[in-house]
């Protein structure tokens, strides 16, 4: 009922059902040693279950089932909280230890200014290190959709101190973050503070560039959380600077609509998600790439079919391509 071992609630069914049973009464009606019997009232005591008698000062009685009831859940969530903690400060001990461990391997070293860091800790604290050291200009490439609200609480203070100090933020979303209030709101903030936000229906893999010098990118970017390079190397930054360039130039400022092609009357979502089908890929990778939902691919490929009046994919790709959409 309580949570307690078998013989410890018996001793406290007892003792409800007679509050003036001793030691000696509640062993001859549970048929249990003195011993037990004195264990089991040492921990109903500790559990505050049992207190001293005001009337009976040798004697204890036993609390009403909905008060042990609230004082044995108060102790279940501290325990519970407590474990979290140490659960935590257990999980960052880890990270820390394995970062630490990885430096010691040849290819998990720092070599001719290249830093391979592993797990989510390393990276984040990497990246606050970077933020700080920060005097110029941050390139940031986001791509993936709308971002979660954790991720977001967690750049806002580095990126509001960044813009205090002058810094240029110049981040590039992909186009669905539009529809993600979160994102969309705090990509809004950021243009009000004097960063640059625009956005794209298909981005390079997730990048940020530090003052021109040092980048930092995934080293699997289909799962960010593995790892990541940060490197200072000339060579990479200034391929990964030129990347960054090539799709800015072509994405569209946040405040600005996204125009439909006056010929075709596309947008810009729409006329890469038909690329991206005709090159073969599923519904479900296309909705990887444009940062959507499969829900949403199929609705957008829905209303392409119907403006094309096709009954298949294989249709709407030949009247695609005769229309020139292609």
């Amino acid at each position: 009922m309580l949570g307690l071992d078998r013989v410890v609630e018996a001793v406290y069914r007892e003792m409800l059902r007679d509050p003036d049973a001793g030691v000696a009464e509640l062993c001859a009606q549970l048929t249990l040693p003195e011993s037990t019997v004195r264990e089991a009232l040492d921990e109903l005591a500790d559990l505050t279950i049992a207190r001293e008698s005001l009337f009976h000062p040798t004697g204890l009685r036993v609390v009403e089932p909905p008060v042990a009831l609230e004082l044995m859940l108060l102790r279940q969530e501290e325990e519970l909280a407590r474990r979290q903690h140490d659960l935590a400060s257990q999980k960052t001990a880890m990270a820390r230890a394995v970062a630490d461990c990885a430096k010691l391997r040849p290819e998990a070293a720092a070599v001719r200014g290249s830093e391979r860091l592993v797990g989510v800790e390393a990276i984040q604290a990497k990246l606050r290190v970077l933020a700080k050291e920060l005097q110029g200009e941050c390139l940031a490439v986001m791509p993936g959709g709308g971002r979660s609200q954790e991720s977001l609480d967690a750049s806002r203070p580095l990126d509001a101190e960044a813009l205090g100090r002058g810094v240029t933020l110049m981040t590039l979303y992909q186009d669905s973050v539009r529809n993600d209030p979160a994102t969309l709101a705090y990509a809004q903030w950021m243009t009000d503070a004097g960063g640059q936000v625009r956005t794209a229906p298909v981005l390079p893999p997730r990048i940020l560039v530090f003052d021109r010098q040092v980048a930092v990118l995934p080293i699997d970017p289909t799962d960010t959380r593995r790892g990541a390079l940060c490197t200072r190397e000339q060579g990479i930054v200034a391929a990964l600077l030129a990347l960054f360039q090539q799709a800015w130039d072509t994405a569209i400022p946040l405040g600005a609509d996204r125009q439909r092609e006056a010929d075709t009357g596309l947008n810009p979502t729409e006329k890469e998600l038909l690329k991206l089908l005709a090159t073969g890929l599923t519904d479900e990778a296309a909705g990887k790439r444009l940062g959507v939902s499969l829900r949403t691919v199929r609705r957008q490929m829905a209303a392409l079919m119907e403006r094309l009046d096709a009954t298949s994919r294989f249709e709407a790709g030949l009247k695609a391509a005769q229309r020139g959409w292609l």
